[in-house]
């Protein structure tokens, strides 16, 4: 069990154990760099624990390491430890019943996020230089966010998901941490597929969607006018593209008209386009869930913590829904984002709509919240899309981020965007934030 704050690691271990690179003469790419993993990882003669004591009880040493995990040794980082995580993966809070919360470094009264908590709290606390995480809803994107640094989910399907426990098959990746973009970009340098051409490409257009940013996200932390200014800044206004997201999709996803009435209803600010998306994503994954666990659940029964039992259950009695017109709409909004950002452009968005939420918030004020997260996250989950979270300072005693989202496969096109944006993007917050302190 993790020893907490006062332990010296914030409680973001599960167990501390090393896993030593491969002795070589020769001067390796993660070199000197140590690193944690999410306790979904499995690591040969380990069990691998899945953010709940039950599962571990039931479930025998794993027989093989990850290859993620492999190609991080191998390439030569060392390895600390197993790091807490939500039970089951179910969770975007990082919060955990059994093992306890890790605690945010850069804001102990709020959640760290989840599921991947451990690996972003260890990063962000500098216990560690990178960590592993995995994505299928948010679970890398959301810790990074509201722990202040880098998290990268990657393409559906690029990066190794082989002995790593799933969640949901269809939307699961496997992602990482860093507080720094270099370190960042020598573990994707290990972690990512080659690039097939090694020309990286300008972004020609930056769609940064005024209703994503305005009903979504949270206009006190000036995320919006940052990012118009620095990408005019570095790429030119014409770069700049501010067409609502919701009404795009809307027009070029034809079964969302199947949908849309019921999410068009609702009286909390939303995007209905959008969530329709986040519903249909849900549905899916929640579908694939019940597939992987009902089994399980149903003859351990489980012990499971508040949020996620009601969660689970949900899942494993939930009827499936019309998949084909789920599948349909999948499909055609991953073609309609494909002909918005194309090969060479730029969605940007809130990774979250806000401030992190405070420890134990209730149940039903965190709803709303969620939602919002939900249409948010869904965009690069239901699309398969890789999208980056950007650390842009802690404001009030909160982190802020922003995301940039490119199409599949553009894995290194969006690194490299973001290499070159982020000094512009620090230089524009502290202009921003500095002149919002000076008209109070």
């Amino acid at each position: 069990m993790a020893m907490g704050l006062e332990g010296g690691d914030y409680g973001a271990f599960m167990e501390k154990f090393e896993l030593l690179p491969p002795q070589s003469q020769q001067q390796l790419p993660l070199h000197g760099l140590t690193f944690a993993i999410k306790d979904i990882f499995d690591i040969s003669g380990r069990v691998t624990g899945f953010g709940n004591p039950d599962w571990a009880r039931t479930h025998a040493p794993a027989t093989a390491t990850s290859p993620v995990v492999l190609a991080t040794l191998a390439a030569g980082a060392t390895s600390v430890g197993k790091t807490v995580m939500d039970e089951m993966a179910y969770s975007i809070n990082g919060e955990n019943a059994h093992y306890g919360t890790p605690t945010n470094p850069c804001a102990p009264d709020r959640v760290p996020g989840g599921s991947s908590s451990g690996s972003a709290v260890a990063v962000a606390a500098k216990l560690v230089d990178f960590a592993l995480g995995t994505d299928t809803g948010g679970s890398v994107r959301v810790p990074a966010a509201y722990c202040g640094i880098f998290g990268l989910r990657p393409s559906h399907g690029v990066v190794s998901t082989e002995n790593v426990t799933p969640m949901s098959q269809m939307f699961d990746t496997v992602g990482w941490f860093a507080r720094d973009l270099s370190t960042f970009s020598r573990v994707s340098n290990v972690l990512l597929p080659l690039p097939a051409d090694n020309t990286i490409k300008q972004p020609t257009q930056f769609t940064i969607p005024k209703d994503c940013f305005e009903i979504l996200g949270s206009l006190k932390d000036q995320t919006y006018q940052i990012l118009n200014a620095s990408v005019a800044k570095r790429f030119g206004s014409d770069a700049v593209d501010n067409r609502n997201l919701g009404e795009f999709v809307s027009n070029n996803v034809p079964t969302i008209g199947k949908f849309i009435s019921d999410f068009s209803k609702s009286e909390a600010p939303s995007v209905p386009a959008l969530s329709v998306i986040s519903y249909v994503m849900r549905c899916l994954q929640r579908s694939e869930f019940k597939a992987n666990h009902a089994e399980w659940v149903n003859t351990v029964k489980p012990k499971l913590g508040p949020g996620i039992q009601e969660r689970v259950h949900e899942a494993i009695t939930s009827e499936d829904g019309p998949m084909e017109d789920f599948h349909a709409l999948k499909t055609e909004f991953k073609s309609a984002l494909s002909a918005l950002i194309k090969d060479d452009g730029i969605l940007a968005i809130p990774t979250v709509p806000g401030s992190p939420p405070k420890l134990r918030m209730e149940a039903a004020a965190l709803e709303n919240f969620r939602a919002r997260a939900f249409s948010l996250l869904s965009i690069a989950g239901l699309s398969g899309f890789c999208q980056l979270s950007i650390p842009l300072g802690v404001r009030d005693g909160v982190p802020v981020s922003v995301s940039l989202v490119a199409s599949h496969g553009a894995d290194w096109f969006l690194l490299s965007v973001a290499q070159e944006l982020y000094e512009t993007l620090q230089e524009e917050t502290k202009k921003a934030w500095s002149s919002s302190k000076s008209s109070l």
